[in-house]
């Protein structure tokens, strides 16, 4: 593979500070950085984890904030002996979270029309789908949804999905309250989509989170409160054991969910202004981020993990089309919605992105990395007990079009993800592909949700065996329900069997993609639906 940035790896509408890369970024493979850091902890914290982040921390799956109880904060608090003291959303409803559980829709169409949906049946089917979606909309917009459940106290998992670094900077609940009320729900009779589900999911995490005086507080004063608890001894010093900060995939992540690239410009740091942005300019990401550590460097937390951003082109809802761009290359010409294969591609039709565009984002997250990797280096140079978690490098060897089946494109430093024994003896392997499966069962993908983002359950626990992996580096001990001392291993045996897409998978998925596909090819439905609402 070339080392070397040649002309064809350019996008013109990229700005002058993304640094084009002919390599990804190499992760590092010491927590540490090498840095010894030695410090003194007297006490017993009160609070043994608590997290920061987005989707990935709040336990976001198959389209929908519902599995919070499988997210991977609780697997580690599973392996500390402190689940049941770990306070974090739940988003119980008839359709199982918001704002659209493609898992639950997935079964209730099985449930009526079996595992192969014809597409003479389409008619009945979407008829049937909008009167399920119609009692889910009516549940969060005006019925029981609307009540938050009451809490004992700031939630421990304070992540929010589709939050970025300035959401955690500055949102609290009552800003996203705010918003709904400003912005009465519809009862569309065709949009049966939840309105404003993500400020009403924040709701959840954070209306709990609020000083005495009842002054709602952003995720980082949250944790914040929660660490000037103190320890159970005397109440003072550190009140957090562990503290997760994993953020920054939204700063990118738009630009494959909608297929634009838009980089950040001025307003970057205006919550009203800054939707309009797809990715963000690494120099403004670094200010936001500065910010960030600023407000970290208040929190009384024993042990700090930061987690670097994943390469959001590997998650297979953009699926390369067109084959590779050269030997050796790892972006294809053109990436584009899932259902979409390389014979029907058109790319005057089609959303899509250019494999330059898709190059320049993830040399864009790759300085986000050194920056959050930097951060991590001059905190153990100060003396602070901070480690680096590396999201980006989980994935990366785990990507399987992009690197396992081409290995012409692998990095100089790239090696495979060894996965636990338990997922290497699942018929098939799970692999990053996109989630399919038929009449037999999951016949491809199984790392990653229905929604072609997000973990399935045995991802999130990949995820949780990592950070669990550093928490040991960092001494913290694990035990057991019954408060015995244990490894911390986590149990990949045990999470198939609650993995529903892994050990009861729908049995429909690549029926319902074919029917999408067919209707994409046929009457740009979809594709044109997609861009009309971003």
């Amino acid at each position: 593979m070339s080392k070397t940035v040649t002309p064809d790896m350019l996008d013109p509408h990229t700005p002058d500070d993304v640094i084009i890369r002919a390599e990804p970024r190499q992760p590092e493979t010491d927590p540490t950085l090498g840095i010894p850091v030695a410090i003194a902890h007297p006490g017993t914290p009160q609070h043994r984890l608590v997290t920061i982040g987005d989707s990935l921390t709040h336990g976001f799956q198959s389209g929908a904030i519902f599995n919070t109880g499988k997210s991977y904060p609780l697997l580690i608090a599973q392996q500390l002996g402190w689940a049941n003291q770990l306070l974090h959303p739940t988003y119980d409803s008839p359709g199982d979270g918001l704002p659209l559980n493609l898992e639950n829709l997935a079964r209730q169409l099985e449930h009526k029309f079996g595992t192969q949906i014809d597409w003479w049946e389409l008619p009945p089917a979407l008829l049937f789908l909008r009167d399920h979606l119609d009692k889910f909309e009516d549940y969060w917009e005006r019925g029981d949804g609307t009540t938050i459940p009451p809490s004992n106290g700031i939630n421990h998992n304070l992540a929010v999905y589709g939050w970025d670094l300035r959401n955690t900077l500055s949102r609290t609940a009552d800003i996203c309250k705010q918003v709904i009320n400003a912005t009465p729900p519809k009862d569309d009779f065709l949009q049966q989509i939840v309105e404003n589900a993500n400020d009403r999911a924040a709701l959840r995490v954070l209306n709990s989170a609020r000083n005495p005086n009842g002054t709602a507080l952003t995720p980082l004063q949250a944790a914040a409160a929660l660490g000037n608890e103190g320890t159970l001894e005397t109440g003072t010093g550190d009140g957090i054991e562990t503290l997760i900060i994993l953020i920054g995939a939204n700063n990118a992540l738009g630009s494959i969910l909608t297929f634009k690239v838009n980089w950040s410009d001025k307003g970057y740091d205006d919550m009203e202004a800054n939707n309009v942005f797809t990715v963000w300019n690494p120099v403004h990401f670094k200010a936001e981020l500065d910010l960030i550590v600023q407000q970290v460097n208040s929190i009384k937390a024993r042990h700090i993990i930061w987690g670097t951003v994943p390469h959001v082109t590997i998650a297979p809802f953009a699926r390369g089309v067109g084959g590779k761009l050269a030997p050796g290359s790892r972006y294809y010409p053109y990436y584009t919605l899932p259902w979409i294969d390389e014979k029907t591609f058109d790319s005057s039709k089609h959303p899509h992105i250019t494999g330059a565009e898709a190059r320049a984002i993830d040399s864009a997250i790759d300085q986000y990395n050194d920056a959050i990797a930097e951060v991590v280096r001059t905190g153990r140079q100060q003396g602070k007990d901070w480690y680096l978690f590396e999201a980006a490098g989980l994935l990366d060897r785990l990507a399987s079009r992009r690197y396992i089946e081409d290995p012409t494109a692998q990095p100089s430093w790239w090696t495979p993800y060894p996965l636990p024994p338990a997922l290497l003896a699942l018929n098939p392997v799970p692999t990053s592909q996109f989630f399919k499966s038929g009449a037999q069962g999951r016949t491809q993908g199984g790392l990653f949700s229905l929604d072609g983002i997000h973990p399935t359950t045995i991802g999130y626990g990949l995820m949780a065996q990592e950070l669990i992996n550093i928490m040991q580096t960092a001494g913290v001990k694990f035990y057991d329900s019954n408060g015995s001392p244990h490894s911390g291993d986590i149990d990949f045996n045990h999470l198939i069997q609650i993995d529903t897409l892994i050990s009861n998978p729908p049995r429909n998925i690549s029926s319902i993609l074919n029917l999408v596909g067919w209707f994409d090819r046929n009457l740009n439905l979809m594709s044109g639906l997609l861009n009309s609402n971003f």
